[in-house]
């Protein structure tokens, strides 16, 4: 099979000489956030990754300024309190995760810029991810009123440990790429305008050695990530059950009138 980049809209596709596909994120007017057809893409690119012969290695980054910002607010708004958008979500959701972790070849992350939402869930799936030191990752989940889900429960904890994983995804602050090389959330942090060059030259490295080594090698690792998929499908099913209430209505209003959220749960 052979990876057709005109069925993708918001994904731009370069090949490389040495095996390597640069993935590019690219709606920089929006700071690359997801959408409704965004995360589908963002789901659905890995299966093709895995079985395009002419890919060794994957390299995804983001146009502009940023890696991904996080959810469109709209397709939140969206969302919200609709019991088929959010079924369907789950299911993509799922997707997006369990298909960065079975995809055959190794994914490189180049995170130029912030990350958020789908963008974070890619950037730290990754196999090796690759940070600007000024960029900002995070797991905003909770600060929109909704259940930290996505990738979080089942990377977070192994990446940074459960201390600091519980701090950052129940008071959703948001990490530097600095500090996320310190807590092993990313492989490395260098200045931005050398993050693309590195992530190139590892992709290199991995496109050029021997390929069933590094593909059983990445198999056998994510098996960690395989023993956390009770905790990944619980917290995916609680992030949605979130949506079909209240709070999310509210961290939505907030977000768009850029105010303090006033939560229905938190209201004595």
């Amino acid at each position: 099979m052979t990876l057709d980049p005109s069925t993708y809209t918001q994904l731009r596709f370069e090949r490389r000489d040495d095996g390597v596909l640069l993935i590019t994120i690219d709606n920089p007017a929006k700071y690359n956030a997801a959408d409704e057809v965004l995360h589908g893409e963002l789901a659905r690119v890995w299966r093709d990754v895995s079985a395009d012969a002419a890919t060794r290695v994957a390299v995804i980054t983001g146009a502009g300024k940023a890696f991904s910002a996080g959810g469109d607010l709209g397709m939140v708004e969206r969302m919200a309190g609709d019991h088929e958008r959010v079924s369907h979500m789950l299911r993509e959701m799922s997707d997006l995760v369990w298909n960065i972790i079975d995809c055959e070849k190794p994914v490189v992350s180049a995170i130029n810029g912030v990350a958020v939402g789908a963008g974070v869930v890619v950037a730290l799936l990754a196999d090796i991810a690759i940070a600007a030191e000024d960029a900002k990752l995070g797991d905003g989940h909770v600060k929109l009123g909704v259940a930290a889900g996505d990738h979080a429960a089942i990377i977070w904890p192994l990446l940074a440990g459960m201390a600091k994983a519980r701090y950052y995804l129940l008071t959703g602050e948001m990490v530097t790429g600095a500090e996320a090389e310190r807590l092993g959330m990313v492989a490395k942090a260098v200045p931005r305008d050398q993050v693309l060059d590195e992530a190139l030259r590892v992709a290199h490295a991995l496109g050029t050695g021997s390929q069933q080594a590094i593909r059983l090698t990445k198999r056998a690792l994510n098996s960690w990530l395989r023993s956390a998929g009770p905790a990944f499908e619980q917290s995916a099913a609680y992030a949605m059950l979130t949506f079909m209430g209240p709070d999310v209505v509210e961290g939505a209003a907030a977000l768009r009138e850029k105010r303090p959220p006033d939560f229905p749960s938190a209201r004595g």
